[in-house]
């Protein structure tokens, strides 16, 4: 093999590991609910958006998005909506982001809401969470696809609205409201002189979230145990999950999740063996092999080059 074949071998190498890590996050929403559910989708200032900011999802339906890198925002679904279907206005009973329209156009959700939460490659780690501050109204897991790092599967499963209190029911039952939501006073909503870790605490309602949900955020300083990371996954996120397919256990006498546990490292996600997918010419298929040395060894260490970059 001649030294121009070997340098072209490894342009064409280098050029798709750029290429896959430009491609961005894959995010796939899965309706497992008997109902139709209307996702919405709200990108934070500074990331592109999708072509879709809201739309119908039936049962058993799926649908993926491919995020730019350095993406944030939520997912969340909607129920209960109602469209014309000539004027294409409507609402829907929970989630409504207040547009009056299949898509959000840039709102968010309306209380009470489960949200599904990210920030994709904040230094190096995704950072992502499903998020019961602003209340419940479906469950929800998320569930990294890959990926190194801990990658563990978060959510509620649990059928928050049926053990929700009275004080805290909204619409007819159909979602649980915050206490925030519902109270508005500082000490629930971690304003004012409640407005850090120390003097925000859990709350009797916060608490009742938790134990119900354990991986989900209860209340806004609620990150210890809520807060998940993984580099480099894609994501699946779930409304109304089945409890036997996602390998947890439900005591029948506790309404909490026993979640899946974490990934471990050391079987997550495709490893960086070289030999498993690098051309013969590099690994020792060619017999000319020792007359290219020098190019095979740049070629090698551009790749790996090319892996850190992608990692940042």
């Amino acid at each position: 093999m001649s030294s121009t074949s070997s340098s072209s071998s490894c342009a064409l190498l280098i050029f798709l590991l750029m290429a896959q890590g430009s491609l961005g996050t894959v995010f796939t929403l899965v309706n497992r609910c008997d109902y139709t559910v209307w996702p919405g989708i709200l990108s934070n200032a500074g990331s592109s958006g999708f072509d879709t900011t809201g739309f119908q999802l039936p049962p058993r339906a799926t649908r993926s998005f491919q995020a730019q890198p350095a993406w944030s925002g939520r997912f969340w679904a909607r129920t209960g909506c109602s469209f014309d279907p000539t004027t294409g206005i409507g609402r829907c009973d929970t989630g409504d982001c207040g547009s009056n329209q299949i898509e959000c156009n840039g709102n968010g959700a309306t209380p009470p809401a489960t949200l599904a939460e990210f920030t994709i490659r904040s230094g190096n780690q995704d950072f992502y969470d499903v998020s019961l501050v602003d209340g419940y109204n479906v469950p929800m897991i998320i569930q990294p696809v890959g990926g190194s790092g801990a990658c563990g599967s978060t959510g509620c499963v649990t059928d928050v609205n049926r053990m929700c209190p009275n004080e805290l029911r909204a619409g007819d039952g159909l979602g649980c409201k915050s206490a925030c939501e519902a109270f508005g006073s500082p000490e629930y909503c971690c304003r004012g002189a409640y407005g850090s870790p120390a003097t925000c605490r859990p709350s009797v309602y916060s608490e009742m979230l938790k134990n119900a949900c354990p991986r989900s955020y209860s209340y806004a300083f609620d990150d210890a145990t809520s807060t998940f990371t993984c580099s480099g996954a894609d994501y699946t996120i779930t409304f109304c999950p089945s409890l036997t397919s996602q390998k947890s256990s439900r005591d029948s006498s506790s309404s909490s999740w026993q979640p899946p546990p974490a990934v471990d490292d050391s079987d997550s996600g495709p490893q960086d063996d070289l030999a498993s997918w690098l051309p013969n010419f590099v690994i020792g298929g060619s017999p000319d092999l020792a007359l290219h040395s020098s190019t095979l060894a740049m070629c090698v260490g551009a790749i790996f080059l090319s892996l850190t970059f992608l990692q940042l």
